[in-house]
C-alpha cells in the first residue's frame, strides 16, 4: 500500500478564520477529509499532519523518508526563508510535492521565492483545495518524477 504524508505547515490550522478571501471559507479538517476520501478510494494511506513550529516540520521530512512513498508540503510562509525546512527536503529521497492554496506569485512580492522549490518534485498554487487534491492525484498516478 502506498503511504503518503501530508505536512501542513504554520497558520494552516487557521484555514476557515484566516483571510477567507484569500485562503477560502472551508477548515483544515474539511480539507484532510476531502484527502483522505480520495486517498482511502485508491487505497492509500494517508497521514496528515499540521505544525507552526519549524523543528516540527524538519523532523517528519526526515521520518517520512523511512516511512512515506511520497509528501505533499504546504510549508506556509516557511516557504520563503526558512533554509532548514529546504535543507531537510533536499536530505530525503522521498519525493515531495509544493502546495500553496493561494498563487504565491501573484500576492506581495516577498512570496514570489519558494526556497523550497528547487529541491522538490514540484509545485501546485493557487488552486485551494485543489492544489493538494492535484498533488495526490500525481503521486497516485505514479506522475511525480524528479
Amino acid at each position: 500500500m502506498k503511504r503518503i504524508v501530508v505536512i501542513h505547515g504554520p497558520n494552516l490550522n487557521m484555514l476557515g478564520k484566516r483571510e477567507p478571501g484569500v485562503y477560502g471559507s472551508e477548515t483544515l479538517s474539511a480539507l484532510n477529509d476531502q484527502l483522505h476520501k480520495i486517498a482511502d478510494h485508491h487505497h492509500i494511506a494517508l497521514t496528515c499532519r499540521q505544525s507552526n513550529y519549524e523543528g516540527q516540520i524538519i523532523e517528519w521530512l526526515h521520518q517520512a523518508d523511512e516511512e512515506a512513498d511520497g509528501v505533499i508540503l504546504n510549508p506556509g510562509a516557511f516557504t520563503h526563508y526558512s533554509y532548514a525546512i529546504r535543507d531537510a527536503a533536499a536530505s530525503i529521497r522521498t519525493k515531495i510535492i509544493e502546495v500553496h492554496l493561494s498563487n504565491i506569485y501573484r500576492r506581495e512580492s516577498f512570496r514570489h521565492t519558494s526556497v523550497i522549490a528547487p529541491v522538490v518534485s514540484g509545485q501546485i498554487s493557487g488552486f485551494g483545495f485543489a492544489s493538494y487534491r492535484l498533488a495526490l492525484e500525481a503521486f497516485i498516478g505514479e506522475d511525480v518524477i524528479e
